[in-house]
């Protein structure tokens, strides 16, 4: 050990002491730059920030410092992640480097998709040793020069006419940038892989559908199953750099309601997945809902923790609407906690329609719990939001495109989708207060050492609360949905706060606005942002006819809730009975739609983007 290492160890140990915690908690994204390094902060997932200069106390003050508008209209999950001055971001298509205090854009990078995208999302980068990487909707995942934006490779890591995409944040360390397939609700079969972050060379991939002599294949007891059956990773990882275990969730089996369609357990479909680092090997495995037929993803990152008698613990909320506590050693649930909810959870669907919750939109998303590691108090947002179920008379072979088996809608009125963020003993799960917010909390959920807990909610509040109690300290409608990250760092001796903003996706959450980044501090006499704004994103309107410019627009604005084909998903099929629309009719619906399709005329949508759109639309027929 070096003698740096060694002043490195005892100033943790002695921080260690006075807080009464394992060295571990402060060790795992010790090696890691700063000051947001990735998606949840440090590899461990906590989300924790040191910082402390905004308190309860100035947290009300807090004031715009500038926006940045980001060009690139659509789903807006992206977590974002700083290193020096430098913020990193993520649209569908563009990759974007901004100055962390003034917004000042210093790079972007446009993506032109080389085939079909399957889903136009995505929900960051990953930083390492001077490179930033992300996934894109048509199956690559790009390196770039973190200084410059250029780009450095682009490698094809799966196929999208499969159904498969990279819609979650990678991470990386060691030289190695791990990222997992997402497409379940399209049939694709699931799989993690570690590149090379300096050449993009595969090094290992895990399937999370076993299949042949694969450990678990026993699980689907239909094996021609399995070769559609689904168990994506759509958002990011945890990583426990003393152990080299890397925590992976994997989301739901396909079809996605029709569980007799794959009689079995699944595996590892809506699992907790814990893979050795270097080399991909399957250490252990937690199921949290077997056989599933509701779509409950275990789809966002665990938290890492050391409890009160220093058991190494993790938090993992999952879309089943339940708060989950494991002891990582023995591998025992220690608690489970309903944090929306919760109503016939093991229901099948019926060809009356039955009732569910949380629907397939509901529980615990793509941000899951955060983790305050002096306090051990858990912090996570949910969604409330039920679905009728329906079973279809025949079963309709796979061929394809969406893989849902028959259809499930949301139950609107009073029952309409609503949002909590909750507070929890990390050692018990016990609920210690709960905010209950103006819409779902798909956002990112950031305690602070000033006692602070930030997050935001799809009707575009950003929030501060006061971490022991749940007062709302602050809130502020930011114009557009929050639903990707909120994070705090310090520059220079100023703490700032960072949201996303913007976001048309999943129309049944009635998200608005254009993406953009606003950052806030304390200490300002007004509230009077500079605003940044970068041209449009050429790709939707770039050449090609009508047709090829609706399919464009369609594809990234309308078929994550109507399908590629118009075939229906979390929205209706554009098909049978709509089709009887023709393109004026088509044309009207979308400049004045009805609840819950979002409005997207006349922005982001114009009148150009709304006729050609139409036009497609009847192709679809």
């Amino acid at each position: 050990m070096t003698h740096r290492s060694r002043r490195v160890a005892l100033a943790t140990a002695v921080l260690a002491a006075v807080f009464q915690l394992p060295c571990l908690a402060l060790a795992e994204g010790a090696s890691l730059p700063g000051p947001w390094p990735t998606y949840n902060n440090a590899y461990d997932g906590q989300r924790f920030s040191p910082a402390r200069r905004i308190t309860p106390k100035n947290a009300g003050t807090l004031k715009r410092v500038c926006e940045a508008q980001l060009g690139d209209a659509g789903s807006f999950h992206s977590g974002l992640v700083v290193i020096g001055r430098t913020l990193y971001v993520t649209t569908a298509h563009t990759t974007v480097a901004l100055d962390a205090e003034n917004c000042a854009i210093q790079w972007r990078h446009v993506y032109k998709p080389e085939q079909p995208e399957v889903y136009a999302v995505n929900r960051g980068v990953a930083y390492h040793d001077g490179r930033i990487f992300r996934g894109t909707a048509d199956g690559r995942v790009l390196a770039f020069d973190a200084k410059s934006g250029k780009e450095l490779w682009r490698v094809k890591a799966g196929d999208p006419l499969t159904g498969v995409f990279f819609s979650s944040a990678p991470i990386a360390w060691k030289g190695l940038v791990f990222i997992g397939a997402a497409g379940s609700d399209w049939g694709a079969r699931g799989y993690v892989v570690a590149l090379d972050a300096k050449t993009g060379q595969e090094k290992w991939r895990f399937y999370t559908i076993p299949m042949g002599d694969e450990a678990g294949a026993d699980s689907w007891k239909d094996p021609a199953s399995a070769a559609h059956g689904g168990g994506g990773l759509w958002t990011t990882y945890t990583l426990d750099t003393a152990t080299g275990e890397l925590f992976v969730p994997v989301g739901n089996p396909a079809p996605d309601y029709t569980p007799d369609r794959r009689p079995g357990a699944n595996l590892y479909t809506n699992s907790l997945v814990v893979l050795d680092a270097l080399t991909g090997k399957l250490k252990w495995h937690h199921q949290f809902t077997p056989s599933d037929g509701l779509d409950y993803d275990f789809g966002a990152a665990p938290a890492l923790y050391a409890g009160g008698k220093g058991a190494k613990l993790l938090a993992a909320g999952s879309k089943d609407g339940n708060l989950y506590g494991l002891d990582r050693s023995t591998h025992e649930v220690l608690f489970k906690t309903p944090v929306t909810t919760i109503e016939n959870p093991g229901v099948r669907p019926t060809p009356e329609g039955v009732r569910a919750c949380p629907g397939p939109l509901g529980g615990v998303e793509w941000n899951g719990p955060a983790v305050d590691p002096h306090s051990r108090a858990i912090y996570v947002g949910s969604v409330d939001f039920c679905f009728l179920y329906k079973s279809e008379p025949e079963h309709k072979p796979y061929t394809g495109g969406l893989y849902f088996g028959t259809t499930a809608e949301p139950i609107g009125g009073s029952e309409a989708a609503r949002g909590w963020i909750h507070a929890l003993n990390g050692d018990t799960g016990g609920i210690l207060w709960k905010y209950h917010a103006d819409a779902p909390v798909v956002a990112g959920v950031t305690p602070t050492a000033g006692g602070v807990v930030f997050s935001g909610d799809l009707s575009g509040n950003l929030l501060a609360l006061d971490a022991k109690t749940g007062a709302v300290l602050y809130k502020r409608n930011t114009g557009g949905a929050v639903a990707g990250g909120v994070i705090t760092y310090e520059t220079a001796g100023k703490q700032y706060v960072a949201t996303t903003s913007g976001n048309v996706s999943r129309m049944t959450f009635q998200t608005t606005g254009s993406p953009k980044v606003v950052i806030l501090t304390t200490g300002l006499a007004k509230d009077e942002p500079t605003i940044v704004a970068v041209a449009p994103d050429p790709a939707p309107s770039s050449g090609g006819t009508p047709v090829e410019h609706g399919k464009a627009v369609y594809a990234q604005y309308c078929s994550a809730c109507h399908g590629q084909t118009g075939e229906g998903s979390v929205g209706p099929s554009l098909k049978g009975e709509a089709a009887k629309k023709d393109a004026a009719q088509v044309a009207a619906f979308i400049k004045n739609p009805k609840s819950p399709m979002p409005k997207l005329f006349p922005s982001p949508l114009n009148e150009k983007d709304v006729a050609d759109v139409a036009g497609f639309v009847e192709t679809l027929k």
